[in-house]
């Protein structure tokens, strides 16, 4: 018995190197646009159109401002979802002194959340530990004392309130000096927001710009929460003490949703339709991740391994059918008989 699960192991591990030197040979040859350039590209040009978003707020017609709010709702979600996503991972440069300084900047300026936790919490533990319960499973999105439209449609609106609170309810046991960056750069962040608002969009008082930023920052929260949790929960579910070998562990565990050009431009296509491929090779640029994306379905079809696709409706509707099964019950564990 021990022999055939060595063996089996053994295969596991055979087939992740195999489709790894297929990806490398690929990527291999990459030019720094390809692995870096095109993703600046998008962030570069989110924030180039924030001007115009926040002079559109100075009209006193409704469609004008309305346009406003989502030209900066669609520019803060790049920069602080896309940005921090790619900076946790170092995907945004080669130098690792250039890697911390855009995660801090991406991170806590624009995403108002700390750089060392959030990079902990999502590199060290989600994506070691991808649906494996306890460790990287999800669960710090569900709040199963919330009724399921709450839940999915009135609650991912205070993100933009909850996330620096979490972040300064996190930082505690951090070195000093990093929570003072911490505090000052968040803080940084959000004075930012307010000043353009007063000194561009005509705003009057502190407080209305204040509700203004968390009105056009909350403009994507629905869906960051939606795919946060369609693209896990809900599929198999792993031990701490028995997963499988990585390759197994991610097909069975990670899910891709369609191409949607709103969603692919706001958060990157590694959190829509490769997240697969981001799961397997967390370090590659959205980019980078749809140029493999056919490898590594090809690869999986040859092979037999499940390479989960659903659409986002179709997500919708199973977590508002089954929500008590999968976002409050604890979702029962996987075995993969013969698959280590």
């Amino acid at each position: 018995m021990e022999l055939a699960e060595q063996e089996l192991a053994a295969v596991g591990e055979s087939r992740m190197q195999e489709l790894t030197a297929l990806v490398q040979k690929t990527t291999r040859g990459c030019s720094w646009w390809e692995r870096h350039g095109v993703d600046w590209a998008c962030l570069i040009l989110a924030l180039s159109v924030t001007p115009a978003g926040f002079l559109l707020l100075r009209s006193k017609s409704f469609l004008p401002v309305c346009l406003g709010i989502l030209l900066l709702g669609t520019a803060h979600t790049v920069v602080s979802v896309k940005g921090s996503h790619l900076a946790s991972h170092s995907s945004l440069s080669e130098s690792k002194s250039w890697s911390k300084f855009w995660a801090v900047l991406f991170i806590e300026v624009f995403g108002s959340f700390t750089a060392e936790k959030g990079i902990y919490q999502h590199v060290k533990l989600h994506h070691a530990y991808t649906n494996v319960m306890g460790l990287g499973d999800s669960s710090t999105w569900k709040l199963p004392f919330f009724p399921r439209y709450i839940y999915l449609f009135i609650l991912p609106l205070a993100v933009p309130v909850i996330t620096p609170i979490v972040a300064i309810g996190l930082i505690h046991d951090l070195p000093v000096m990093t929570v003072i960056r911490t505090l000052s750069t968040i803080t940084l962040g959000m004075w930012a927001h307010c000043w353009l608002l007063i000194h561009l969009s005509g705003f009057q008082s502190l407080l209305s710009a204040f509700l203004c930023m968390l009105l056009y920052k909350a403009s994507y929260s629905i869906p960051y929460i939606h795919v946060n949790i369609f693209q896990h929960i809900g599929l198999a579910m792993f031990s701490p003490t028995k997963k499988p070998k990585r390759i197994y562990q991610m097909a069975y565990g990670v899910l891709n949703l369609p191409r949607n050009i709103l969603l692919d431009w706001s958060f990157g296509h590694s959190l829509i339709n490769c997240h697969v491929e981001h799961h397997l090779f967390p370090t590659l640029s959205d980019n980078m991740c749809m140029k493999v994306k056919p490898i590594v379905s090809n690869y999986f079809k040859q092979h037999n391994i499940p390479y989960n696709e659903d659409s986002y409706l179709s997500r919708l509707r199973l977590f508002i059918d089954k929500y008590e099964e999968l976002m409050v019950d604890a979702p029962q564990l996987t075995e993969l008989v013969g698959i280590q």
